[in-house]
């Protein structure tokens, strides 16, 4: 645990060249490659400049569109959202590697990560997502960031381990915050080098549709100096989402729908401005923090 004491006794904010008080916010839209209706609205979304950064699920079948976008908009901020489950329904995905222990009895990629976690080996989860890194840069993806899609990665200590040792060795800053390294098994884990971002902000399922802007617009007045993640899930509630999405409210088309109409709002750029945030993409973390290591790729 001293290790993990020393990464979050060093400030992100300084090693980034931000003062103390500094409010430094990474708006980040998930989920782009699963269906047009997400990458359109993700692309309005990052077009307005609210949101900066957005994370691409590899395996899904709108790959193509996102980089095809990725290559015509070099400056844009794209992760990847590294996938090793597969929760909707009616649309699933596959692994791109051979690992037999990622997938259910249908050869598809586990629904939930609790499932996912207790069934995989990490090495093979570990090569899975090295083929994802892999396959986005044949692709013309130069991500600036990994994260994990629903969780997965974190579940234990083996696989968040291989998200440690595929970010250090890819020389790409993964997704963890304080909150994630208060966790023994994680903390332990960490190096001072590592990138650890103050806080994570993202609504749950528990937040009534009605109060969707009140939600945000505390959450955003609540943002303290450091760096704050906000993760939106972004979309158009049009037929095709709702198929993509059936049976699954949850982070469904409506949900997609109300993020991109408070996000992409005049409303929210207020709100921002009222309470002093400064906007911030992860490849800035990136270039800041790989200084002392070997070019960012």
């Amino acid at each position: 645990m001293i290790i993990a004491a020393l990464v979050l006794a060093t400030s992100l904010a300084a090693r980034l060249g931000y003062p103390a008080n500094a409010k430094l916010l990474i708006v980040h839209a998930d989920d782009l490659g699963v269906a047009h209706s997400v990458d359109a609205a993700s692309f309005k979304a990052l077009e307005t400049g609210l949101v900066t950064s957005a994370s691409i699920m590899v395996p899904t079948p709108w790959l193509p569109e996102v980089a095809a976008y990725a290559r015509a908009h070099p400056d844009a901020d794209f992760g990847l959202h590294l996938t090793l489950t597969s929760e909707w329904l009616t649309m699933k995905w596959r692994p791109l590697s051979r690992g037999r222990s990622l997938v259910d009895d249908h050869g598809f990629f586990y629904a939930s990560e609790a499932a996912a976690a207790s069934n995989m080996n990490a090495k093979e989860a570990e090569a899975e997502v090295r083929a994802q890194i892999a396959r986005a840069r044949t692709m013309g993806i130069v991500p600036t960031h990994v994260d994990s899609h629903m969780g997965t990665l974190y579940q234990n200590k083996a696989l968040f381990g291989a998200l440690l040792r595929v970010s250090r060795d890819e020389r790409i800053p993964a997704r963890i915050a304080k909150a994630h390294a208060a966790t023994p098994f994680r903390g332990a884990l960490l190096r001072d080098d590592d990138v650890v971002i103050d806080r994570i902000i993202s609504i749950g399922d528990d937040v009534p549709p009605e109060k969707w802007r009140e939600w945000y617009t505390n959450e955003i007045r609540r943002i303290q100096p450091g760096v704050t993640e906000m993760v939106v899930h972004l979309g158009y509630d049009d037929d095709e989402l709702r198929a993509v999405t059936a049976h699954h409210p949850a982070w469904g088309s409506a949900w997609r729908q109300r993020d991109f109409d408070f996000i992409t709002s005049d409303a929210f750029r207020a709100l921002l401005r009222e309470n002093g945030i400064r906007l911030i993409t992860w490849r800035e973390v990136a270039l800041k923090t790989q200084q002392a290591k070997p070019p960012y790729k």
